[in-house]
């Protein structure tokens, strides 16, 4: 194969990829905005780091809506909220166990 012949096969592959690769960047630059998940905050146990949310569907997780507990990635995002408060949050799983990452009042 000729360098010529070469370069042209490269260009028409990476041509090809090029689709996926949009895909793939607008997906790592979208907004966590649509990572995050309604809720309403039902318990808060800040010594053991723990909220128990009432939540919506969390689409990136494939979950259902439920009542569940999680655990605070930093237990400082629990002195944020108190029972009964209306949130949006990020959740990760790590290590075995579901993480609030990000905690902010609904708007």
């Amino acid at each position: 194969m000729t360098i010529r012949a070469l370069i042209l096969a490269t260009s028409l592959g990476l041509a090809a990829l090029s689709p996926v690769v949009h895909a793939a960047q607008a997906a790592a630059t979208s907004s966590s905005m649509d990572m995050l998940t309604d809720g309403e905050v039902r318990k808060i146990d800040p010594t053991a780091g723990k909220i128990t949310i009432k939540h919506g569907p969390i689409t990136h997780m494939d979950m259902p809506g439920m009542t569940m507990v999680f655990t605070a990635r930093d237990k400082a995002l629990l002195d944020k909220v108190k029972v009964g408060d209306k949130i949006r949050f990020m959740v990760s799983h790590e290590d075995g166990k579901m993480l609030v990452t990000e905690i902010q009042p609904a708007s």
